[in-house]
């Protein structure tokens, strides 16, 4: 399949905040969720997780931060974007600096501008891996109620283990507005996943409480065969059956609990 033809049914436009553009797909009707791709780019297994939530009855955004939209994951590609783009370009932060990414302002104006369109009580924003913790740092927007974080891989390093990417004041509004709004969070995650340490399911766990959903997936139970270890939850090792058919079910469960009227 030719890059974009799995795209070929969405909506494509381009989104400016002032600072940053990029182009966004949109695809459905009802409230708004935006789903942030995994490396290597938004690939055919992301736009296969979204075409599900679309058909639950959401308006889907898929903005395509970096990569080929469309284009098949391999694994040349996903090291070409890891070393050329993602590890140099500045509105990306992949190191412990205690801060998150600056391209979350231009996903924060994104979801103002989805809420503003498809009104609901809010936006979902769900992560996957580079762009796991991004979903959490975007609830200083208020529109964005409902925030999903699949293999959260970020920060890299040792000293990033136990912390997620996004600086203290992002982590203290989420929970502020965790308890304040009865809001929660969900985590995926396969059990031994070298990209998402168990400390750092620990830590959202520790300081998030039951307002935090932590779902941890036994390896054997991801999709087997794909010649990759289980990482990637909701993509390419989403089984058709078990823990990780589940978790994507529970996923636009969520959805459909804080964002429908």
């Amino acid at each position: 399949m030719a890059d974009k033809d799995i795209l070929k049914s969405w909506d494509e436009s381009r989104f400016d905040d002032g600072r940053w553009t990029r182009t966004v797909f949109r695809k459905g009707s009802g409230p708004a969720v935006i789903i942030i791709h995994e490396i290597p780019g938004l690939h055919p297994l992301v736009v296969a997780y979204a075409e599900k939530v679309v058909a639950a009855g959401f308006t889907v955004f898929l903005p395509s931060l970096f990569g080929q939209p469309g284009k098949p994951i391999s694994t040349g590609y996903g090291l070409t974007e890891i070393v050329l783009n993602l590890c140099v370009r500045k509105e990306f932060n992949v190191w412990s600096t205690g801060r998150s990414s600056p391209i979350v302002d231009w996903l924060r104006a994104l979801a103002r501008k989805a809420h503003a369109e498809c009104g609901g009580k809010g936006v979902g924003a769900l992560g996957m891996c580079f762009t796991g913790g991004f979903a959490l740092a975007m609830m200083t927007e208020r529109s964005v109620v409902a925030p999903v974080l699949s293999q959260p891989s970020m920060p890299m390093g040792k000293k990033g283990r136990n912390r997620i990417d996004c600086s203290a004041a992002e982590f203290a509004c989420a929970r502020k507005r965790f308890v304040e709004e009865d809001l929660s969070l969900i985590g995926l995650a396969f059990h031994g996943d070298p990209f998402v340490p168990g400390e750092r399911m620990d830590m959202l766990e520790r300081e998030l409480g039951d307002r935090f959903e932590s779902h941890r997936i036994a390896p054997e139970d991801g999709l087997q065969g794909t010649g990759r270890p289980p990482h990637s939850v909701l993509t390419v090792h989403l089984a058709g059956s078990g823990p990780t058919a589940a978790a994507e079910a529970r996923t636009i469960e969520f959805f459909h609990q804080r964002l429908d009227a």
